[in-house]
């Protein structure tokens, strides 16, 4: 096989390689934003009343009970969080939040990453 058609073969694969990650970023559920209020941190769930507000250093987290409050003001971990698209830490008080059909939420450090974001087709 020549260099020619081996170049070729090896472009049209990662050619098809890129529209297939293409396609599947493009595909699944968007999320919508929400308010952070309407959000529990710890459990990760949107709820339709407001929850607790956890003041801590300053900044308003949020929880759905006892437990999830105390959690959020003694476990300086339980206050952050993974932004799915960049793969960055962001604090939980500061973020961006969306959240999917069934009521799970996400937290983004900006909304246009929460505007990339889609939830996998499982």
């Amino acid at each position: 096989m020549t260099l020619l058609k081996r170049f070729v073969i090896l472009a049209a694969a990662v050619s098809a390689l890129a529209m297939a990650i293409s396609a599947a970023t493009a595909s699944g559920e968007r999320v919508k934003q929400v308010d952070a209020k309407f959000a529990c941190f710890i459990n990760k769930q949107r709820f339709d009343k407001p929850q607790t507000p956890v003041v801590v250093d300053g900044k308003t987290y949020y929880g759905c009970c006892e437990s999830c409050a105390k959690t959020l003001k003694d476990d300086p971990k339980s206050r952050l969080a993974v932004d799915p698209v960049s793969g960055k830490e962001v604090d939980k008080a500061t973020a961006v939040i969306g959240a999917d059909k069934a009521g799970t939420i996400y937290f983004f450090e900006s909304v246009k990453h929460l505007k990339r974001f889609r939830v996998p087709i499982t």
